[in-house]
């Protein structure tokens, strides 16, 4: 599988810097965001088995869009950002 970041090389454009510094993927918060697409959440579901054989599996919470057609309500990533560290996107299909 081959992840583009299409952003890559882009100026950002404003001058906000993050100070979240280095995720510690064996104790952090982890969101596990579906897009709601076939198959999205059976990919959530096995990186959620992966990351248990290195970490207890309390924290890494499961979010879903209601449809793959709109974007995700403000609210609710609001709540990702601050219950979280990291985020694991499935875009299935």
């Amino acid at each position: 599988m081959r992840i583009v970041n299409p952003t890559f090389g882009l100026a950002s454009v404003t001058t906000e810097r993050s100070n979240a510094g280095a995720v510690d993927w064996r104790r952090d918060g982890i969101a596990l965001f579906s897009n709601s697409k076939p198959n999205a959440k059976d990919l959530l579901e096995g990186l959620r088995l992966k990351l248990a054989t290195i970490r207890p599996i309390e924290g890494i919470d499961f979010y879903y869009k209601d449809t793959a057609s709109r974007p995700a309500p403000a609210a609710t990533l609001e709540n990702i950002a601050q219950k979280h560290r990291a985020a694991l996107l499935a875009l299935g299909d």
